[in-house]
């Protein structure tokens, strides 16, 4: 991990010679806690979702207990998609209600209760309260994305805290301490006893995340309850004028459809997969022309720009593990190894058993070669994952090969696959939730993480647009002009990097 500040200096929330989290403030326990449950429900929920929707389908595997929605994997995988989609693209509204209506704190808690009543509806059965359940889990975890990781940040004195990388790389630790568990408990219930059991043990696990929130909020930085600009009461009424002349319209618009006899569930899919490109690209243009910001702002503004667009490309792949690469390890990978049978939602597990696995020897290497000044910056490690998360999709093109015939390959193909876009993963993902604090302007704190989840929003809708058009996600050339695109990606932030450097201004 990171270095630890100077003798007698402290971080905020931190008491001189108080107890710390590994060297680190004691509120981020609260927070590596609130998000490892926080995971737990949402990662059961993700392992169970795409073989949930296959399940007595056409291509669900042979020998399944059924009971699922019976989709198409096509249909699966567009679901999947805008389902992550609609979760980071709600980050953005979830770090406007933090900066301007509840803070960060209030969020957080009004947001658990709405995952938790969220995996409640999907453990009943039915098809309206499984999308009703999708949507409420979309929603809260939304909210809460971008608001705990503004209270990681405001844990410590400034961008230029020496532990504050090695706080978010701890952080995400804990992200994927429940992301390890969720498929082995939730994903065993779920797929190999009863769906919406395993539904059910989701918001059990939300619920456990919210009370030791309530309990450690003490160790917190006050800063997360304030609301950094808070709405006047004009602008209130303004907000709930026009967010209710939009819900009329709506729902005037649906009913019509619906009454018209023409409703599919595309009517639903296709407007946010194109909100979830518009919606980036529009949020980007008005921050950078936002006059308040300073000049320095401003130019931090054109270097991420950089970053999100790399993110955009990286999420793209990098999220098919739980939907491509889910159906193939459903249908075409075997399910046993040194006779150990397993559900094939145990695969989810990998990736988050190999982060907690390198995490801290990716946090060591780094601090080791800046002790050397031969740490890469920024983005050389943005570089490197794009390179990464190529290759493990030039890996993947093998495996799909050798089952075409109807072969069943072993797990290790893709497991190989997973540590390599692990290792992309740990080269780009904390560093970017770190390197997003340091460059947002003082007016978009919060407002700027829910723009760091938008990137995933971007290389999800891309995939849902893919999927919803008929593109066969699962075809050999597909996943290998994927693993092309995102390593030319990889080569033009390269070739490019001195000019970005130079727009980060004094962040490194």
């Amino acid at each position: 991990m990171a270095s630890s500040l100077t003798k007698g200096a402290t971080a905020q929330g931190t008491p001189a010679g108080g107890k710390t989290f590994f060297g680190h403030p004691r509120g981020l326990a609260t927070l590596f806690m609130i998000e490892m449950w926080e995971r737990f429900s949402f990662y059961g929920m993700r392992a169970l979702l795409v073989v949930y929707l296959i399940s007595g389908g056409p291509d669900a595997k042979d020998g399944g207990q059924g009971g699922g929605l019976g989709m198409t994997e096509g249909n699966a995988v567009a679901i999947y998609s805008v389902y992550l989609a609609l979760v980071y693209l709600l980050a953005m509204p979830g770090g406007w209600f933090g900066d301007r209506v509840w803070g960060p704190r209030k969020t957080v808690v009004i947001a658990s209760g709405v995952v938790m009543a969220g995996h409640l509806a999907l453990s009943v059965p039915g098809q309206a309260t499984f999308f009703v359940g999708l949507g409420l889990v979309a929603l809260g975890s939304g909210l809460i994305k971008a608001n705990i990781s503004t209270m990681v940040g405001q844990l410590y004195d400034g961008p230029q805290d020496p532990r504050r990388d090695g706080g978010f790389t701890i952080f995400y630790i804990g992200i994927n301490l429940g992301a390890f568990a969720a498929p082995l408990v939730i994903g065993t219930v779920g797929q190999s006893y009863n769906w919406h059991l395993g539904f059910a043990l989701a918001a059990l696990g939300m619920a456990l995340g919210l009370a030791q929130f309530l309990i450690g909020t003490r160790h917190l930085s006050a800063e997360s309850s304030v609301v950094p600009t808070p709405l006047a009461a004009e602008e209130r009424r303004s907000w709930l004028r026009k967010a209710m002349i939009w819900l009329i319209v709506a729902a005037v618009f649906y009913t019509g459809v619906v009454l018209s006899g023409s409703w599919t569930l595309n009517w639903v899919l296709i407007p946010i997969t194109i909100l979830g490109l518009i919606i980036p690209t529009g949020v980007l243009i008005r921050i950078k022309r936002d006059r308040e910001l300073s000049a320095v702002e401003q130019t931090k503004v054109s270097g991420y720009i950089w970053f999100f667009v790399a993110a955009a490309v990286f999420w793209m792949i990098y999220d098919q593990g739980g939907s491509t690469m889910s159906a193939f390890a459903d249908s075409k990978t075997a399910d046993t190894i040194f006779g150990l049978h397993f559900p094939s939602s145990w695969f989810q597990s990998v990736n988050p058993l190999l982060i907690m696995a390198l995490a801290p020897v990716f946090a060591w290497l780094w601090l080791w070669l800046a002790r050397r000044d031969r740490e890469p910056n920024t983005t050389l490690k943005f570089a490197m994952a794009l390179v990464l998360v190529g290759a493990s999709f030039f890996v993947f093109v093998v495996p799909m090969g050798m089952a075409g015939d109807g072969t069943k390959v072993s797990p290790l193909w893709l497991v190989s696959i997973y540590m390599i876009q692990t290792m992309g993963e740990l080269c780009l993902s904390p560093v970017g939730l770190s390197v997003t604090t340091k460059m947002a302007p003082a007016k978009y704190a919060s407002q700027m993480m829910g723009v760091w989840f938008l990137a995933v929003t971007a290389g999800d809708c891309i995939t849902g647009l893919l999927s919803i058009a008929g593109v066969d996600l699962s075809g050999v050339g597909v996943i290998a002009l994927e693993a092309t695109m995102a390593a030319l990606a990889g080569f033009a932030v390269f070739m490019y990097r001195k000019k970005v450097v130079a727009l980060m201004a004094d962040v490194h």
